[in-house]
C-alpha cells in the first residue's frame, strides 16, 4: 500500500511530502489511517538537527489521532474501526517499571532507532527503508504501528483534539501533578508556555496551585496562559521575581516547571534561584543529546535542600492517564480545542513550524483528508 508522508531526507532540513511504501501489519501490529497529527517541538528539533535521526530518510510525527484499518492476526485488544490516540511510549506490561506502575520507563518503551523490535522497517521510499519516529511516523496518511503503542478512545471524541492526548497534554499536566508534586496553596512557575506548558498550567490549576506564573517572551502566549490557568504571565523570569518574592514572604516559589522548547543549563540555573529551599525544578523539556552540564550553584542544592527532577510523559501511565484526561475534557476540566491555535494540511507542515518558532501558536494541528 502507498501512502502520503512528510520525511526528512537531510539535517538540517525540511519535510519533503513523498508516496512511500507500508507493510501489511504484522502479528500485533495495526495499520491506523491518521485523522489529526499535532505539530511537536520534539519532531522538529530533526529538522534542526538538535536530535540526530537514527536514520534517513525519517518519517516524524508521534501526536496522531486516527482509525484502526487493518489488524495484525495476534492483535487482541484492538478491531477494525476502532479510535485511538498513538502512544510514543509503548509498554510491556512485563518489565520492572511496567510491573512498578510506571510505565512511562518501560525496558521496551521510548525507542529512536526508528525500526521495529524485530530489526525491520515497516516503511519504505522505493528500495530504501524509511525510519518511524518512536515506532510511528504520525507525519503520513497511514502507518503501521504495534497494538501496544495505541490507546483506545470513545468515537465520539473528536480525534483533531484527542491527537494532544498523545504527549503535549499529560507531558504538561503531569509535570505539574505528578513531578512537580502541586499540593494546594503552592505558588508555581512555569517556564515556557507552548504546547507543554500550557498543560503545566492546566495540571497546576487542577492541583490547587493559588499563584500560577507564567513565563514566556511571547506576549500571544503570555496572554493566552491566562486562558489555561496562570494567575499572573511574564516575559522573564527576572521580571516575575518581585512577585515571587511578595507572595512567598521572600522564599520562593514551591516549583518551577522548565518547559522551553530546547532547554539549556542556564533555564535550570534560573528556574533554580527562583524556588524555595526544599523547592523543586522540574525539567519537562527535550534538550539536544549534547547539551551536559548545569551552572547551578551546589551550596545551594544541597544545604538549601532543593531538588531538580527530570520527567518523561510527566511521570503518567498512557494506559491509564490517557482515557482519564480524556474523560476530564468530557467532563469540562480539561481544554483541549483552546490549544488548538490553528491547523494545518500535511503539505502546510513546514509552514505551521515556522508559525510555532515565531511564538504564533500553543500548538498547531495537521488535519488529514
Amino acid at each position: 500500500m502507498k501512502t502520503t508522508a512528510a520525511v526528512l531526507f537531510e539535517q538540517p532540513g525540511e519535510w519533503k511530502l513523498t508516496d512511500v511504501d507500508i507493510d501489511e501489519p504484522r502479528g500485533t501490529e495495526v495499520l491506523v489511517r491518521f485523522a489529526a497529527t499535532g505539530l511537536c517541538h520534539s519532531d522538529d528539533h530533526y529538522a534542526k538537527a538538535d536530535l540526530v535521526a537514527p536514520h534517513l530518510p525519517f518519517c516524524a510525527g508521534h501526536e496522531g489521532a486516527g482509525i484502526v484499518e487493518k489488524v495484525g492476526a495476534s492483535v487482541r485488544s484492538l478491531a477494525v474501526g476502532d479510535h485511538v490516540v498513538t502512544s510514543f511510549i509503548p509498554s510491556c506490561g512485563r518489565c520492572r517499571w511496567c510491573a512498578s506502575g510506571m510505565t512511562n520507563l518501560c525496558d521496551t518503551g521510548f525507542r529512536e532507532e526508528g525500526k521495529f523490535l524485530d530489526g525491520t522497517y515497516r516503511m519504505h521510499d522505493g528500495a530504501v527503508d524509511v525510519a518511524q519516529s518512536c515506532l510511528l511516523g504520525t507525519f503520513s496518511e497511514r502507518a503501521v504501528i504495534g497494538e501496544t503503542s495505541c490507546i483506545k478512545i470513545d468515537a465520539d471524541l473528536p480525534l483533531h483534539v484527542a491527537c494532544l492526548l498523545s504527549c503535549g497534554v499529560p507531558t504538561g499536566w503531569g509535570s505539574a501533578v505528578n513531578a512537580a508534586a502541586v499540593v494546594p496553596g503552592d505558588v508555581v512557575m512555569v517556564v515556557g508556555t507552548g504546547g507543554i506548558g500550557m498543560n503545566a498550567l492546566q495540571g497546576a490549576r487542577h492541583a490547587g496551585a493559588s499563584v500560577i506564573i507564567a513565563i514566556d517572551p511571547s506576549p500571544f502566549k503570555q496572554e493566552q496562559a491566562m486562558v489555561f490557568g496562570a494567575t499572573h504571565s511574564f516575559g522573564s523570569i527576572d521580571e516575575a521575581s518581585d512577585l515571587v518574592r511578595s507572595t512567598t514572604n521572600g522564599q520562593g516559589a514551591d516549583a518551577a516547571i522548565v518547559s522551553v522548547g530546547l532547554p539549556k543549563g542556564d533555564h535550570v540555573a534560573a528556574a533554580m534561584s527562583a524556588v524555595r529551599k526544599a523547592g523543586t525544578v522540574v525539567l519537562t523539556g527535550c534538550s539536544r543529546g549534547d547539551e551536559v552540564g548545569l551552572p547551578v550553584n551546589l551550596f545551594e542544592l544541597g544545604m538549601y535542600q532543593k531538588r531538580i527532577q527530570g520527567t518523561l510523559f510527566g511521570h503518567c501511565s498512557p494506559p491509564r492517564d490517557i482515557p482519564r484526561l480524556a474523560a476530564m475534557y468530557r467532563t469540562g476540566q480539561l481544554l483541549l480545542d483552546e490549544l488548538v491555535t490553528r491547523t494545518y494540511t500535511l503539505d502546510q507542515i513546514n509552514e505551521g513550524y515556522a508559525d510555532m518558532h515565531s511564538g504564533n501558536n500553543v500548538r498547531g494541528v495537521i488535519v488529514f483528508d
